[in-house]
């Protein structure tokens, strides 16, 4: 679509900024300028981009052999050298009767550079010089819609950019917490281990120390003992009373 409008707008006006610039820019080397003419519309773009370039060499700010040379560029798909040759002469060429022909032509070379807020401005230009312009209305339109889906997309892209970054960041927040809980895991078992070491050796005796007895344990003791004394007591006197029975009857005879 937009390659069809640019063979409506770039052949017809190319010649006539030349027309129009011949007089007003004397320094132009004419030969060169027509040679090109001749050339582009054989479509012979690379002789012709040679004769604009010669042409330029005498003239570098003629309106003619900038704008013809930038239809050859965009004719061999180089964009954004089209673009650079327009603008060398945007604040000239505006100021001619082909003003609205110059804007289309560089709206059509940033759309070729998907370069949409330059098209929608030289479009939005286009249309103040000629109104009625339906082509450049509907290029104007495209432009304008692609811009609106292109910060569209780079709003998408910074949402999601902000919601990775979140949630690389509550990741991170997440296994610092896993790591500090594991660690106060760690912290704990090694103060219940120490804790069971110092309750074990409190247990047991230290060597060359009597291990400690509890009051309980020492009075079932001394009863053990005063018991077993009693029992010893009592049988000495059972064989005391045996001897002294045995000496009785040996009396009694």
């Amino acid at each position: 679509m937009i390659d069809m409008k640019v063979l409506r707008y770039i052949v017809p006006v190319m010649l006539l900024m030349t027309m129009a610039c011949m007089s007003a820019y004397a320094q132009a080397d004419r030969k060169d300028v027509r040679r090109g003419n001749r050339d582009f519309r054989k479509e012979n773009y690379r002789e012709a981009d040679i004769d604009y370039r010669k042409a330029l060499v005498k003239d570098s700010m003629s309106v003619a052999a900038n704008y013809n040379l930038a239809s050859t560029l965009y004719r061999q798909g180089d964009m954004e050298q089209a673009g650079k040759v327009l603008d060398r002469v945007k604040d000239v060429a505006p100021t001619t009767a082909s003003s609205a022909d110059y804007w289309y032509n560089r709206g059509d070379a940033a759309l070729g550079m998907k370069d949409y807020q330059t098209a929608v401005d030289a479009f939005a230009k286009s249309l103040i010089v000629r109104p009625d312009d339906l082509d450049a209305k509907e290029n104007f339109i495209y432009a304008r819609k692609m811009l609106e889906n292109q910060q569209n997309q780079q709003d998408q892209n910074d949402k999601n950019q902000d919601q990775n970054q979140d949630q690389n960041q509550n990741d991170q927040n997440q296994d610092q917490d896993k790591n500090d809980q594991n660690n106060d895991q760690k912290d704990q078992n090694q103060d219940q281990n120490d804790q069971n070491q110092d309750r074990n050796q409190n247990d047991q005796p230290q060597q060359g120390q009597q291990p400690k007895i509890s009051p309980q344990a020492a009075q079932q003791m001394l009863q053990a003992i005063q018991a077993k004394e009693k029992e010893t007591q009592e049988k000495v006197k059972e064989e005391k009373a045996k001897a002294l029975k045995s000496r009785q009857r040996e009396k009694n005879w």
